[in-house]
């Protein structure tokens, strides 16, 4: 199969038909009498000659789902870290900024314009998807489990310390690639106004 799949490919490559052009050229040459004896010689060396010149054969560029496509299965995970969120006790500080935090990701992840903004920055769907995927429910689990142990060890530093220090971390952060998709717009809203004004004069 794999061999019958192979020789199918060099049938159809830019190589073969190349030179099967180019060998028609060879027959002709010999229908017309210009070949000679040495007609299969002549056919044979424009095939190769055809098959030299030939642009080499380009392999398909990978099938790698567009920033939207990401962007949607990125709002799926959204929607289960929440619910795995819903079933978390946090203490009243972290669970505000926690709160703080999801809405302004909920804001960003929203499909619509600022989405469709967000899809042109790779860097900023990377840093969503980390947050959503991993910073926070590590944040929080982590806690967690270090709640657990502090109480068989008092006198610890509390963990609800580090978790609100990690939620406000997180926070800046995609407040600051908030305020980055604010600027690509203010930037296009005065291109546009340069436009309008250039076209005027």
């Amino acid at each position: 199969m794999a061999t019958s799949d192979k020789f199918l490919r060099h049938l159809e490559s830019r190589k073969n038909l190349a030179g099967c052009a180019c060998g028609i050229v060879g027959l002709v040459l010999t229908f017309t009498g210009l070949a000679g004896a040495y007609w299969p010689v002549v056919v044979a060396g424009l095939y190769g000659a055809g098959a030299l010149i030939a642009p080499p054969e380009r392999p398909p560029l990978p099938d790698f789902p567009d920033p939207s496509a990401q962007l949607d299965e990125l709002r799926g995970d959204f929607e289960k870290l929440r619910a795995y969120l819903g079933d978390v006790e946090l203490p009243p500080a972290a669970s505000g900024r926690l709160t703080e935090l999801t809405e302004l990701l909920a804001a960003l992840l929203d499909p619509g314009w600022v989405a469709g903004v967000l899809a042109q920055d790779p860097e900023g769907v990377h840093s969503l998807s980390r947050a959503v995927r991993q910073d926070i429910p590590e944040a929080v689990d982590t806690f967690v489990r270090t709640r657990w142990w502090t109480r068989l060890t008092p006198g610890q530093e509390p963990p609800e310390r580090h978790l609100e220090r990690q939620l406000a971390l997180l926070h800046d952060e995609a407040d600051r690639l908030a305020a980055g998709l604010r600027e690509v717009e203010a930037r296009r809203q005065e291109s546009h106004t340069r436009y309008l004004e250039d076209r005027s004069r």
